[in-house]
């Protein structure tokens, strides 16, 4: 049975959390865009953490029988974009992050309180 947007959200935060991701941010694009309904949005402290972030996500959604229908970014680790159809979860080196603003790109998207879903 595949998982729903927003239960893939919430174990994608948590595993994120787990794994000490920081910035951790949900945005509900489903109203502005056909590409998705969330973006999940961290920041990792070195390239290695943010490549450790990424294979712990996708470990663990594989283990579900969730696979993403693409990964891009994983040799620099500066931005690794991970398509999960409805959920598009990117992960970035911190300054990165700070460079590309998408969280101002998508401002009209509602940010998302995880613990609410």
């Amino acid at each position: 049975m595949q998982m729903q947007p927003k239960e893939m959200v919430k174990l994608v935060a948590k595993l994120l959390d787990d794994k000490k991701a920081e910035r951790i941010t949900v945005l509900d694009i489903g109203g502005l865009t056909t590409l998705g309904d969330y973006f999940v949005i961290a920041s990792g402290k070195s390239n290695t953490q943010v490549k450790a972030l990424a294979a712990e996500i996708e470990d663990k959604l594989t283990r579900q029988g969730i696979e993403p229908k693409r990964v891009e970014g994983e040799s620099s680790a500066m931005w690794i974009l991970m398509d999960y159809y409805d959920v598009i979860i990117h992960i970035f080196y911190d300054e990165t992050r700070d460079f590309y603003g998408l969280e101002r790109l998508w401002a009209d998207a509602v940010e998302v309180d995880v613990n609410e879903i």
